[in-house]
């Protein structure tokens, strides 16, 4: 699974269009917790609100493990992949 999730990952850099603001942040939080496992830092304070919105995305799946993670990712990589390339 671990090359498939890698396959993905190089996948998820060859879509052609712009997926949503929600679907990157959603697809960033799945890398993160795959890779990092639960968000550990403090939320970003001050104005910084990409900082805040991707923090909070990683934050709302923790506790998923990581295979799950890794199957999510990579399915959203294939649902995005038909959507946007």
């Amino acid at each position: 699974m671990e090359e498939e999730f890698q396959k993905a990952v190089k996948r998820s850099k060859e879509l052609t269009k712009r997926p949503t603001n929600e679907e990157l942040l959603k697809l960033y939080a799945l890398f993160k917790q795959t890779t990092e496992g639960d968000v550990a830092e403090e939320r970003p304070g001050g104005f910084d609100f990409k900082a805040i919105a991707k923090h909070d995305a990683w934050a709302e799946i923790k506790g998923t493990p990581k295979e799950q993670a890794m199957t999510d990712y990579i399915e959203l990589v294939k649902n995005l992949h038909e959507k946007y390339a």
